[in-house]
């Protein structure tokens, strides 16, 4: 079986949302290689500390594109057309992604039907802010903002907040990456490619399961409620005699075993017997709770909660999540062959076949054009000499 090893990704991408999924797809194996203007660049490239002191290769850049090679086209220019059809041909290039603005599609040559007529079972994807019919510019706090994520986050009565992690970019990766991989068992089963045209905007809202039915159905509005739980109760952080904790009872049979334990059984009351009436008055249920929990230690409480078969966590910071034993086993790392430095990536949400015969080592994240020798010499067979020409005339 030769598994995704045998695939290549050409990538016109930037910021986060194509980044992360073909960050994902280098984890299968694949050939990912990402174009970049060759004097502007990937504007995330320049963001976060300059850990390596040198131009282009900033901290932030560094998190979600190991395992890739880049190179520099300029798409503007008829020259960078033709070029990048000779790349989708000579590379046998089999996923085309990007995060340009529809109104750019056809002027840099890069909507489905010019490339299709390049590869005629080529993986077309482009990701926009709200479709292809819209050239509204899109970051992800607005989309946020727009989709009702953001107004589902946040403390009961406070103000709306963003998420702690870019959901409308990484969760629109999440369904992008399904699609593709739809679209290669649709390649293999019938020979034909796939033109994928996803919004970020549609990829947002569609998270939002619950609060929709609540509101359109049943005329229930759904809004933030802090640490609480809009339908189960106790659900929420307490603080302890040395941190907090938060503790998830999902149902009746889980309340009876906590009250069951001595501290608790003041709160072995009839109108708490029932979810429903431990949501009836959730906010004096938590208070009460907090001032038991606040009279004992997390790791005590960990343990008790653990010996009756009832979640609990202490709140971990990244550097403890980092440490957890669950964690270790699945970081990633890429060491830079310049330099030495050698980095530490998060964990993929499953250690592919490819990750685990690495050694869960992939390569550095690619310096601006790093390939572009390689790539234009060897596979485009371009002279020296041709090579600099283009150079100057700013194609590559």
């Amino acid at each position: 079986m030769k598994g995704f090893t045998h695939l290549t990704v050409l990538s016109l991408e930037q910021a986060t949302v194509l980044p992360y999924l073909t960050y994902r797809l280098a984890q299968d194996g694949m050939r990912v290689i990402r174009l970049e203007h060759p004097i502007y660049g990937d504007p995330n490239r320049l963001i976060g500390e300059n850990v390596l002191n040198e131009e282009r290769m900033n901290s932030y850049f560094l998190c979600i594109n190991a395992g890739k090679e880049a190179l520099t086209l300029n798409l503007a220019e008829p020259r960078g057309r033709e070029i990048l059809r000779s790349l989708i041909k000579k590379l046998n290039v089999d996923i085309f992604t990007t995060n340009q603005l529809p109104r750019n599609y056809q002027k840099l040559g890069i909507d489905f039907d010019t490339l299709k007529s390049a590869k005629k079972d080529l993986i077309w994807l482009g990701v926009t802010g709200f479709g292809p019919e819209s050239n509204e510019a899109a970051y992800d706090p607005i989309l946020q903002a727009r989709s009702g994520l953001m107004e589902m986050t946040g403390e009961a009565g406070g103000d709306p907040q963003a998420i702690g992690i870019p959901l409308p970019d990484m969760g629109t990766s999440e369904h992008a990456y399904g699609m593709v991989m739809k679209a290669l068992f649709v390649r293999e089963k019938t020979g034909e490619g796939t033109c994928i045209n996803l919004s970020m905007f549609e990829s947002s809202v569609s998270w939002l399961t619950v609060p929709i039915t609540m509101t359109a159905t049943f005329g229930k509005p759904t809004t933030r409620r802090g640490n609480t739980h809009e339908f189960f109760s106790p659900v929420s952080v307490f603080r302890t005699k040395n941190g907090y904790v938060y503790m998830a009872v999902g149902n009746d049979r889980q309340w009876k075993m906590m009250v069951s334990q001595e501290i608790f059984k003041t709160l072995d009351k009839p109108e708490y017997e029932k979810n429903a009436g431990r949501i009836a008055d959730v906010a004096h249920l938590n208070q009460q709770i907090n001032s038991i929990t606040s009279r004992h230690t997390t790791e005590m409480l960990h343990d008790l909660f653990q010996s009756i078969t009832v979640p609990i966590s202490s709140i971990k910071t990244i550097g403890e999540v980092i440490q957890d034993p669950l964690v270790q086993k699945r970081l990633l790392f890429s060491t830079d062959p310049k330099t030495g430095k050698r980095i530490t990536l998060a964990p993929p949400p499953y250690i592919t076949p490819f990750v685990e015969q690495k050694g869960r080592e992939l390569t550095f994240p690619p310096r601006f054009g790093e390939q572009n020798r390689l790539i234009y010499g060897a596979v485009l067979d371009y002279s020296e000499k041709e090579f600099e020409d283009l150079k100057e005339k700013g194609i590559i």
